[in-house]
């Protein structure tokens, strides 16, 4: 999976402003715990080459990069120690050549249609949206984005956890970029538990688990109608009766036969399945395989005897 993807797949990008090299570790070690293994240190202070070099060394399973990076020289110092990507702020067609040449992916800032032409003349797939809200915001990328085909943004400015879920839900929108976990005053307090705790709240947002139907396997068809009867009974919740299973109101789906799971089966519902799936991945879950883009994955442990799948909202 490429840098990109990568990005794409985890949906946030904490954006990092670090005056002491020795917080890099703990800081990305909170984001790692809070279930976002990604981050971009910005040379916006002197402590960010440093302090990539030591996430490197010692997080060698977060997806970093440099950010803020105005000069050749920036982004060279940045790969060197150890940054996978490179994201500027405005458009600079040394920074952005040099990083093309070498291979290093990178998100130039394009505020305008000139800067994403230049861009797509550097053969890029994705650029830097900033800063996103003052210039617009979702409603500037609809509106720019319909004329560059597959284009992808990553907005960063002015995005939270209130209008996070509206910039993801745009296919364009590859990830978002934000501070709103990795608040100056939690860094300079080293306070990771918070830093923590803050960054699973946005990731639980983003992703937006809820249960959507539970599927009982019933002996047969007979024994699947009879069984939505009753509970459409006791509770008024409507019969839908299908080819391969009978519901009762929205929850229930009485299966018409053996299905998946000695029992049967629980649909979670999810804001983005890639996202989803590469989170619970991240916690040990293995899924049986399927495309990237799939609407449903299906777990491969059973959970007391109910087989689980993602489904798409």
């Amino acid at each position: 999976m490429d840098i990109l993807s990568i990005l794409g797949s985890r949906g946030i990008v904490p954006v990092i402003k670090l005056n002491d090299p020795n917080d890099a570790v703990p800081l990305c070690s909170a984001l790692e715990r809070g279930g976002l293994p990604v981050a971009e240190i910005t040379f916006r202070t002197n402590a960010a080459e440093e302090s990539i070099r030591r996430v490197k060394a010692e997080l060698p399973d977060v997806v970093l990069g440099a950010g803020t990076v105005i000069t050749v020289d920036q982004a060279e110092r940045a790969v060197n120690a150890g940054a996978a990507y490179i994201v500027a702020p405005g458009f600079n067609p040394k920074v952005v050549g040099w990083c093309v040449e070498r291979g290093v992916p990178v998100l130039p800032g394009c505020s305008n249609p000139s800067d994403i032409e230049a861009a797509l003349e550097f053969g890029l797939r994705a650029v830097k949206f900033f800063p996103a809200e003052a210039i617009g915001g979702l409603a500037a990328i609809k509106a720019m984005s319909a004329a560059y085909g597959d284009l992808k943004f990553v907005p960063t400015g002015g995005i939270n956890e209130k209008n996070l879920i509206e910039y993801l839900s745009f296919p364009k929108v590859l990830a978002c970029g934000g501070s709103w976990m990795v608040k100056e005053d939690l860094v300079n307090a080293k306070d990771w538990d918070s830093i923590a705790a803050i960054t699973r709240s946005a990731v639980s947002k983003m992703l937006g688990f809820e249960l959507v139907h539970i599927g009982i396997n019933a002996a047969d068809a007979d024994g699947a109608i009879g069984a939505a009867i009753v509970f459409s009974r006791l509770f008024d919740w409507p019969v839908k009766n299908g080819n391969s299973s009978t519901f009762a109101g929205k929850y229930i789906e009485m299966m018409k036969g053996p299905g998946r799971g000695a029992h049967g089966h629980i649909a979670v519902g999810v804001n983005s399945v890639l996202r989803a799936r590469t989170y619970l991945e991240g916690l040990g879950v293995k899924f049986q395989d399927a495309p990237p883009d799939a609407k449903a994955v299906y777990m491969i442990d059973e959970i007391a005897g109910f087989a689980v799948h993602l489904l798409q909202k």
